[in-house]
């Protein structure tokens, strides 16, 4: 770690390199893997997890690593409180373990990750309004003194990633509710053609509604179209039938 005299000249450069990654339109995945460079840089830690929750679950949930993990990112899990990771998440507090992290009570061991066997861990929360949205773990092979501004500038990377992480997911959450407001909009309007092309098969042919919606799906199967296709066309003919100019017809000349 750098001397206590250049603390505050890091944490602006943090500030300043944080608030270029949140503004560059980083998909979450991309951002984490910027945000774990600048932990590694400012810690010299040999491995760097990030936890975030999983809201449906209460789950939180290995989402990046300096490491390659690509089968357990996204898959190793920890209940609120278990684990290091877990104990952060839940008391909103940082760890730091010198040696013999792996044998601490509160830890628990992956043998997938090749971090749960480095001596020192120090896990920090991620922290935006109070709220812990993420867990940062910091793992040193050898033995490692954590001093106090070491912790200090760490957590205050966790706040900065913290707010990071949070509009990050703000423009993910926004932008999944968009996609699902299209996909209503498009069922919507489906269903009100699939809705017109039934009456208009039960009208001609005096079927009921259930057999003209088989009859739809028949076709729509045959055709190899979806079912919106086939109503479409359905439509289209009937339309050109009753757009057909009627044509008089002259009384024949003897």
């Amino acid at each position: 770690m750098h001397r206590e005299s250049d603390a505050a000249d890091w944490q602006v450069a943090i500030l300043h390199r944080t608030s270029r990654i949140v503004s560059s339109g980083l998909a979450i995945g991309d951002m984490l893997q910027e945000l774990i460079a600048i932990t590694v840089e400012v810690s010299a830690c040999d491995a760097c997890l990030v936890y975030l929750p999983d809201h449906e679950t209460g789950d939180i949930v290995l989402r990046a690593s300096q490491l390659p993990h690509d089968t357990e990112i996204g898959s190793v899990r920890l209940n609120l409180g278990e684990g290091i990771a877990g104990w952060v998440a839940q008391h909103k507090s940082a760890v730091a373990l010198t040696n013999h992290a792996f044998a601490d009570p509160r830890f628990k061991h992956f043998t997938t990750l090749i971090e749960d066997t480095y001596e020192a861990l120090l896990s920090v929360p991620l922290v935006r309004g109070g709220e812990v949205i993420g867990v940062l773990n910091i793992h040193h092979r050898e033995p490692h003194e954590h001093t106090p501004q070491e912790i200090s500038v760490l957590c205050f990377l966790g706040e900065q990633m913290g707010g990071a992480l949070a509009y990050s997911m703000l423009s993910d959450h926004n932008a999944r509710l968009k996609k699902e407001a299209l996909l209503v909009r498009q069922q919507l309007e489906e269903r009100k053609l699939v809705e017109r092309a039934k009456g208009i098969l039960q009208q001609r042919f005096n079927l009921s509604e259930d057999e003209a919606y088989q009859r739809l799906r028949e076709e729509s199967r045959r055709l190899r179209r979806s079912i919106r296709e086939v109503a479409e066309a359905v439509l289209l003919v009937e339309g050109l039938g009753q757009e057909r100019p009627h044509v008089k017809k002259e009384p024949d000349k003897k």
